[in-house]
């Protein structure tokens, strides 16, 4: 939130000798045929296997379930890649470790933002090479910034949807014009994939990818891209705060179990997404121990149902708000998630400065009268139930267990006046239909693309074409599968886009959130805690708002 490799192989052949030849003479032909067969053969990674974490002194191997499907920064769209741009290159901007605060990075100052809003002027540092040697000035910004909009990648929407032109207006200063204004604009130069890339190492151009590759300004360089395991190397003509380590390998295991057993034995130092709840509240029982360590980052991925607004009966208002008033958030934290999650009342996270809890104000949890009330309004009865299909992906076993959880509060509760059937399908069939109303309700999550609450509203809530009546026929709640239209909600969101006075831009936030909890497009379950467990050697281990890990605060001793 998210390359392939292949794998050579050497079949070697057994040859059969001859018929009056010497036992001597066969050995001797095999023995040479061994030895070439072994000579040649390509070193391979082999699948979910690692040296010993302490056999690797001054090294300190990341041990994750997350996959890779490219290393291109312009076409990745996944949470371990995304990870890997973090320490491997350089954006226009980043957070401060530990904070929310939009600080520097390659350029030299936050931007100079016209009247207007549309244009941003940006200095850039002038003491930065690339690994591969080639300096990096404006011009080499430009590109990196041109060619993850024009070779049109899986995030190239970020910026395309936004930026009209870049341009270099100087040796070190560029400058960006923006379709029309958008006050988190600086947070998307803030973005993984938007890191600069060298010139030398990469071309522009429509589906001109480089999967294997990474060439970047970063504090790490890549030693190796394998099938199982990436390496990364400092780079010692790195610019800024050089790595307290000797450099990281990152071995990536088919399944959790895998995981978990090799941190156990000591083949990994580290334990980082994803582990299963039972897995996580045995690793912190050891933990409390003193065994290992265990460290607890507030995430911001959000957990959600879609509701389906064209789909009977969710088209009533009153059922939709019935289905949130008896969600019990508490419970499923402790029935589903271990107690590993956050409670969450809004689509905007926790983490976040316009988190309203609009969904406890209105419903709170469990709010049986409510529910009963509002079903009785809208003409379902316990002899006349209002029936809801909740769909959920069927590889995922958490999502189950939640669809299980909310039909045994429906039961329990509102004495069969609302019947969920529980219903499943395989994900990539889930997503390719989402958008085409078949599904009357869905369990998802969402990983934001950017830090700001914009980017938990406006996917959510925005729509380009549609009506009251007919709802949603192109935008992003068609995309989402909840087809909702509101004129007075379109208008805020281009109104919170455009304001850069924060205090204005909260106001805005507020209403769209209480009008999110009235018309209920969407109900808010839960927010992820992210668990990672190091071995007591490890220090450094400093997880960001951003869902990213800086490895270079890393040490081992």
């Amino acid at each position: 939130m998210f390359a392939r490799f292949l794998s050579k192989t050497v079949n070697l052949r057994w040859f059969q000798h001859r018929r009056g030849q010497s036992i001597l003479h066969f050995i001797s032909l095999f023995c040479l045929c061994w030895f070439l067969a072994v000579s040649c053969t390509p070193r391979q990674t082999q699948t979910n296997t690692s040296p010993p974490a302490e056999s690797n002194p001054g090294r300190i191997t990341i041990g994750t379930t997350l996959k890779i499907r490219t290393l291109d920064p312009a076409d990745a769209y996944d949470a371990l890649s995304n990870d890997i741009f973090y320490n491997v290159g350089d954006r226009l901007y980043t957070y401060e470790l530990g904070t929310t605060k939009l600080i520097p990075q390659l350029a030299t100052a936050l931007p100079t933002v016209s009247e207007d809003g549309l244009t941003y002027t940006i200095p850039v540092r002038q003491d930065v090479v690339f690994h591969d040697d080639t300096p990096f000035n404006a011009e080499a910004m430009v590109f990196s910034l041109r060619r993850f909009i024009e070779n049109g990648g899986q995030p190239a929407f970020l910026l395309s949807d936004t930026i009209d032109s870049i341009q270099a207006t100087g040796d070190y200063e560029l400058t960006i014009k923006l379709k029309q204004p958008f006050a988190a604009f600086p947070n998307l130069l803030a973005v993984a994939g938007t890191c600069a890339v060298s010139p030398k190492a990469y071309e522009l151009g429509a589906g001109k990818f480089q999967p294997q590759i990474l060439v970047g300004t970063g504090p790490y360089k890549l030693a190796e891209y394998g099938v199982d395991v990436v390496r990364l190397n400092g780079f010692d003509q790195y610019w800024g705060e050089k790595p307290q380590n000797q450099g990281i390998d990152i071995q990536r295991f088919s399944s959790s179990a895998n995981l978990f057993n090799s941190f156990r034995s000591n083949g990994v130092d580290v334990a980082y997404l994803s582990l299963d709840p039972d897995q996580v509240n045995s690793l912190q029982a050891d933990a409390e121990k003193g065994k290992w360590q265990m460290i607890v980052a507030q995430g911001n991925t959000v957990n959600y149902m879609v509701l389906n607004l064209n789909s009977e009966p969710l088209n009533k208002p009153e059922v939709r708000q019935a289905l949130a008033a008896i969600v019990d958030r508490n419970l499923i934290n402790e029935r589903v998630l271990r107690g590993q999650g956050e409670p969450l009342y809004s689509m905007i996270p926790t983490t976040f400065e316009s988190y309203k809890p609009v969904f406890k104000d209105s419903y709170g949890d469990a709010n049986t009268e409510k529910a009963k009330a509002l079903l009785k309004q809208a003409g379902y009865t316990p002899e006349n139930p209002a029936v809801v299909e909740v769909w959920y992906a069927s590889s995922n076993n958490k999502r189950a267990t939640l669809a299980s959880t909310l039909k045994a509060l429906a039961t329990e509760q509102l004495e069969g006046a609302l019947q969920l059937e529980l219903k499943s399908v395989e994900a990539t069939t889930a997503f390719e239909k989402l958008d085409k109303g078949v599904y009357p309700t869905f369990l998802l999550d969402w990983y934001a693309d950017f830090l700001d609450a914009d980017n938990y509203l406006q996917p959510f809530l925005d729509c380009a074409t549609g009506s009251p009546e007919k709802g949603c026929e192109q935008g992003a709640t068609q995309s989402q599968g909840s087809f909702y239209y509101s004129d007075r909600v379109n208008e805020l969101i281009d109104q919170q886009r455009q304001e850069q006075n924060p205090q204005a831009r909260q106001l805005l936030f507020d209403e769209l959130q209480t009008i999110l909890a009235k018309d209920v497009p969407y109900i808010p379950i839960w927010q992820d805690n992210n668990f990672i467990f190091a071995h007591n050697n490890i220090s450094g281990i400093q997880p960001q708002a951003t869902q990213q890990l800086p490895f270079w605060t890393m040490s081992k001793s």
